[in-house]
């Protein structure tokens, strides 16, 4: 996929973020336990787009600090109530570039796979480390790989249809970069448009060995917010990593 770089995905998907990804009881449940281990805060969302978990964390009382790699996604973050009032950096999120140090630092929504090779997410791990106090933890949320879904390395879905529109989801599987390459297809009254997404999957296992890597281990591993129990069986985890 030609020209892609680490703002694409939010600079086109910006405008329609909030209407695909709203906030649910699923939002109530992060922003739960996130305001739980964040304490007396800061915290720090990597790839906070929009808001859309940041600003009701906010709304709790916890000083909440973003980064993020697209103007797009952050103008929507500022035009929103309490939007204009978080510290947020412009910039890829693996190099954590920000100053201080937090008892909390998250991300979510599959968002780390975001960052396309295993080295840029070692380095990730590592810089989140860096500005973690001695009790803070990292908190990854990240579906579980399930290579069932791929026939001859690839994918199509239909994943909405509407009186005025259909999205399809193509997707092309690389087992060897482990990268997904996909496109949401949006087919209109007003024509086509096209949101690809980039992404490269760790499996748990790897995910806590780049903890390891940055001098961090695995505190807790559950399949949702609420601390669902994690199985074999488990489509995502939410991950808490601490030193």
């Amino acid at each position: 996929m030609q020209d892609y770089d680490e703002s694409t995905y939010g600079d086109l998907i910006a405008d329609v973020y909030d209407q695909w990804y709203p906030r649910n009881d699923d939002t109530a449940a992060t922003v739960e336990l996130l305001a739980e281990l964040a304490g007396d805060g800061p915290a720090l969302e990597l790839a906070i787009g929009t808001g859309r978990v940041a600003l009701p964390l906010a709304e709790r009382g916890v000083e909440v600090h973003g980064i993020d790699a697209s103007e797009a996604m952050i103008a929507k973050l500022r035009d929103k109530p309490g939007g204009d009032r978080l510290p947020v950096t412009l910039g890829t999120f693996s190099d954590v570039a920000v100053t201080g140090r937090f008892p909390l630092v998250y991300v979510v929504f599959n968002t780390f796979f975001a960052l396309l090779t295993q080295q840029e997410q070692v380095r990730c791990f590592r810089n989140v480390a860096a500005h973690l106090t001695d009790a803070g933890v990292f908190v990854v949320e990240a579906f579980v790989p399930d290579l069932t879904r791929f026939t001859r390395q690839q994918c199509a879905n239909v994943s909405r249809v509407a009186v005025d529109e259909i999205v399809l989801d193509v997707s092309h599987h690389d087992p060897p970069g482990q990268r997904i390459d996909s496109q949401h297809v949006v087919l209109g009254a007003d024509g086509i448009r096209l949101l690809p997404v980039r992404l490269r999957y760790a499996w748990p296992s790897e995910l806590d060995l780049m903890a390891q890597l940055a001098g961090l281990r695995l505190r807790d591993r559950w399949a949702g917010w609420r601390r669902e129990p994690f199985s074999a069986a488990s489509s995502v985890h939410v991950s808490v990593y601490g030193r």
